[in-house]
């Protein structure tokens, strides 16, 4: 059997799954005055491309979407912005889309479709902040290692559009949120740093995240932080388009169909990427040598299957994003052991900022690289994770996929 290629039939069904076609329920009824909808992330354009098809009535609207995520559409205005730096593109559309939250009457019904990578695409910072300002801590956010959560609970303290503030403009129009989960856990009030959930907290737990990740603020922004008070908010309708977890489900199906023995470990695994990945090539390594998985018995290959998203502390100046760095951290600490073949990607299709979407390691990996005379362990010591895999010709391209559901990782432990 080509386990490579099983793996990443495996991938396809993941990422399928993961997509807004067909999961649209619970649609608005035909407002007295318009139907707009409004959006944000990389799965925005896909979803508003979904909404039009499906939906009965006229309609209008704006999303923003990152560069190289743009859908065709009939009615709704597409823009496409940096990710996962804002930039004015971003800035400008998301003045747009308040604008319109705040022109809209109570006839109206306003649509929000919210995705991964919303945080940094819907960019307005709040009164007092400069949008350089807010560049530079995104900026270092990106670089410190902070879960997701962390990075977006700054994020709304900082923001005019986040943290329910754009349901506060949409009011006293009816609204309703349809959302593809890429945080571990699923909380909406995190996805997108939440523009139209209620969000709960002090804003005093932004100053100490960006005290513990040694993150300046002035006092001008610690006292616009202080001040920027999160809105309490009328109860709206909110679905959950795709997540994480339904994504393991569904590539579990398709793996049992491989006769692999699927076990999902977890839909939010989170942590530094180099040690997770360590972690997982020692559970792979005890699988092997003691044949079996808790109570399951290794007469089958035996496929670990994980979502949520780990982090990358960056110390050197190389190329490459959380899944090859986390790879390539697995395939050190496998040492060639036989029989063990894995992929991680991460399930938008651009692994950190590169072109590919993550990486596949197997027995042959460290064999290629002293081939070449790689030192695998410089390059991980180099976050250069990228090139690592780029040289071995193990690089796994999805192109964007126009959604996001956070990591995928498949390992598979042959008996």
């Amino acid at each position: 059997m080509n386990f490579e290629k099983s793996l990443k039939l495996i991938m396809k069904s993941a990422l399928d799954a993961a997509k807004p076609k067909g999961k649209f329920r619970n649609l608005p009824q035909k407002p007295k005055g318009k139907l707009i909808v409004l959006g944000a992330g990389k799965a925005s354009a896909s979803m508003a491309q979904e909404f039009e098809n499906i939906y009965d009535g006229l309609l209008e609207g704006l999303v923003v979407t990152r560069y190289g995520h743009y859908t065709k559409t009939k009615f709704i205005k597409i823009v496409e912005a940096s990710h996962p730096e804002p930039d004015k593109n971003g800035l400008l559309a998301s003045k747009k889309i308040f604008d319109l939250a705040t022109q809209s009457s109570k006839d109206d019904h306003v649509v929000f479709l919210i995705s991964g990578g919303a945080s940094s695409l819907l960019t307005l910072p709040a009164k007092g902040v400069s949008f350089e300002e807010k560049q530079r801590i995104n900026k270092e956010l990106l670089r410190c290692g902070a879960p997701i959560d962390k990075m977006n609970i700054v994020r709304r303290s900082l923001s005019q559009i986040k943290g329910g503030r754009l349901a506060q403009a949409i009011f006293p129009a009816k609204l309703t949120t349809y959302m593809i989960s890429d945080i571990p856990g699923d909380d909406p009030t995190y996805i997108g740093s939440g523009p139209t959930i209620q969000a709960n907290g002090l804003n005093e737990d932004s100053i100490k995240i960006l005290e513990k990740y040694k993150i300046s603020v002035n006092d001008k922004l610690r006292d616009i932080i202080k001040k920027n008070t999160l809105p309490k908010l009328n109860k709206s309708p909110k679905y959950m388009l795709a997540t994480p977890m339904m994504t393991l489900k569904k590539a579990a199906e398709v793996a049992k169909k491989q006769d692999f023995i699927p076990v999902i470990i977890s839909d939010s695994l989170e942590g530094e990427s180099k040690i997770e990945g360590k972690k997982m090539a020692e559970l792979a390594i005890k699988i092997k040598k003691e044949k079996k998985y808790q109570d399951i018995n290794l007469q089958k290959p035996i496929l670990l299957l994980s979502g949520g998203e780990t982090t990358v502390t960056v110390k050197g100046n190389g190329k490459g994003g959380r899944n090859t760095e986390f790879m390539l951290s697995m395939a050190i600490h496998l040492k060639n052991t036989n029989g063990i073949n894995c992929l991680a990607i991460d399930t938008d299709g651009i692994d950190g900022v590169e072109d590919n979407a993550g990486a596949y390691i197997s027995e042959e990996t460290l064999k290629k690289a002293y081939m070449k005379k790689i030192n695998p362990l410089s390059y991980l010591n180099a976050n250069n994770s990228y090139e690592f895999f780029k040289k071995i010709d193990d690089l796994i391209f999805t192109s964007p996929t126009l959604t996001n559901v956070n990591d995928f990782r498949a390992v598979l432990v042959q008996p």
